[in-house]
């Protein structure tokens, strides 16, 4: 009996044109699933790498500020050096030594020197504004021309020129200890670095 059945099947099988198969897929909810899955892991990526290409613009942002002040300050130690005739007795600085009363060796927030080149030309004067905490510069021999060198997104705390052998009969080649001490931002960002700087400067020419 067995045998009669399995011969009418395989004769069956024979004649049909197409076999069914039973075949196993993914569901539709596998496919949802893997489909959620696939748009969480996306979006979460996405946000990554958006903030980090944010956090790479604030990082320029605020190393082209940090240029800023870096120029600025090479600028003013240079031209420093390269001047003549320091005075920074005038600028509040107390007249410690009566015989070099353009010294300051507590610290003055302004200075004045004779530009390289040309001595009769105006002094020029560097001087920090406690109002909009900014190093200025003045080319005309009176603060009242002075106009910022320093970046609008640099805030100065505080800024002291240090002066000592300006004199002639002194054994002391004049020098300017610059101390500078603030904080800078980028703007549009929150992101704030403090900074502390120190620069000397000695005079070029020989003070004889």
């Amino acid at each position: 009996m067995e045998e009669k059945t399995q011969k009418k099947a395989n004769q069956t099988s024979r004649h049909t044109p197409y076999a069914i198969r039973h075949t196993r897929g993914f569901t539709l909810i596998e496919m949802i699933v893997a489909t959620a899955l696939f748009a969480v892991v996306m979006v979460v990526c996405v946000g990554a790498l958006l903030s980090l290409v944010s956090a790479n613009r604030k990082a320029q942002a605020l190393q082209s500020v940090m240029n800023n002040l870096n120029i600025a300050l090479d600028g003013t130690v240079r031209s420093v050096r390269m001047g003549s005739d320091y005075d920074a007795g005038s600028a509040g600085c107390t007249v410690i030594d009566p015989l070099n009363p353009h010294d300051c060796a507590e610290g003055s927030t302004q200075i004045s020197f004779k530009p390289f080149g040309d001595p009769l030309q105006s002094r020029w004067v560097y001087r920090f504004n406690s109002t909009t905490h900014q190093l200025e510069r003045s080319t005309t021999g009176s603060i009242a021309g002075a106009v910022p060198i320093t970046a609008p997104e640099v805030s100065i705390d505080s800024m002291l020129f240090y002066v000592i052998g300006t004199q002639q009969s002194d054994t002391v080649q004049p020098k300017v200890v610059i101390v500078i001490k603030g904080s800078a931002g980028a703007s549009g960002t929150t992101a704030h670095t403090t900074f502390h700087i120190q620069a000397t400067a000695v005079q070029r020419v020989l003070d004889l």
